[in-house]
């Protein structure tokens, strides 16, 4: 059977945050700015036609992105204890930047913290457990190379862009023993709806980010994060095929993806 007679009636769902001025992002990492560099009407063909294009600056973890290996190191080691001077220049990373990012077609699952707590967001600060992690997994399987992404319900506050940075109230996100607890399960990548896929306590910022350390270094597991997932976990699916190819960008830390869940 052809694949795409197996994706009749089957439904895609964008799952990536609209990029423009302002959104909502991370102080570590420049913004996002984009600017026409040429308007209609500046240079007119003999025809008679026009055209206009853009100059676009931004950071490789802006917007909807994927962390490579290289964005993290501990004690200056790398994943696979690769010391980071050795493979990183002016001009990049020499190994583990995001162009080594095999594309990933395949089974997702969507744990959806929020509900299990019986809310549509769950409230900042919140550190989610292995426990929440376990009850929002219920009887669904996760399997070793899966995609595996962490419903908070966080995206429904993208245009509230203070509270979502979470600077003064913290963000929710998994704590380092929900991070192990997902490791135990051997995904090939994870995901979330924060700028920092992390348990982000009040008035604590980016100070220290354990679970970074644990997926990037540690383990080798890509991270996707500020993922748009309200409109996913609205749908009920917790089952699907996940679309993630981030932009090729040679030696770089991380890139834009826009994912496309397929869900029936």
């Amino acid at each position: 059977m052809f694949l795409w007679k197996a994706l009749e009636g089957s439904r895609v769902l964008d799952l990536a945050q609209p990029m423009r001025r302002g959104m909502p992002q991370s102080p570590n990492h420049p913004p996002f700015r984009m600017a026409l560099e040429r308007r209609h009407g500046d240079m007119v063909r003999p025809d008679g036609g026009s055209a206009a294009n853009e100059i676009i600056v931004t950071g490789g973890h802006v917007g909807t992105h994927v962390d490579a290996l290289a964005h993290v190191s501990q004690d200056g080691l790398l994943h696979g204890g690769r010391p980071a001077g050795e493979v990183m220049s002016h001009e990049g990373f020499g190994s583990l930047g995001i162009d080594e990012f095999e594309p990933y077609v395949g089974r997702c699952v969507l744990l959806d913290v929020a509900a299990v707590h019986g809310v549509d967001t769950l409230p900042p600060g919140y550190e989610i457990t292995p426990g929440d992690l376990a009850r929002a997994a219920g009887g669904t399987e996760i399997r070793a190379g899966d995609a595996v992404l962490i419903g908070t319900g966080w995206s429904r506050l993208w245009s509230s862009g203070e509270e979502f940075i979470g600077h003064r109230n913290g963000v929710p996100g998994p704590g380092a023993e929900a991070a192990r607890w997902l490791v135990g399960h051997r995904p090939r990548v994870v995901g979330g709806e924060t700028i920092a896929f992390e348990h982000i306590a009040p008035g604590r910022g980016h100070a220290t980010l354990p679970v970074h350390r644990i997926m990037l270094v540690e383990s080798g597991i890509n991270i996707v994060e500020t993922m748009r997932l309200a409109e996913l976990l609205d749908s009920g699916a917790r089952e699907f095929v996940l679309v993630l190819n981030p932009l090729p960008i040679v030696g770089a830390t991380g890139a834009p993806v826009r994912p496309l869940a397929v869900i029936d």
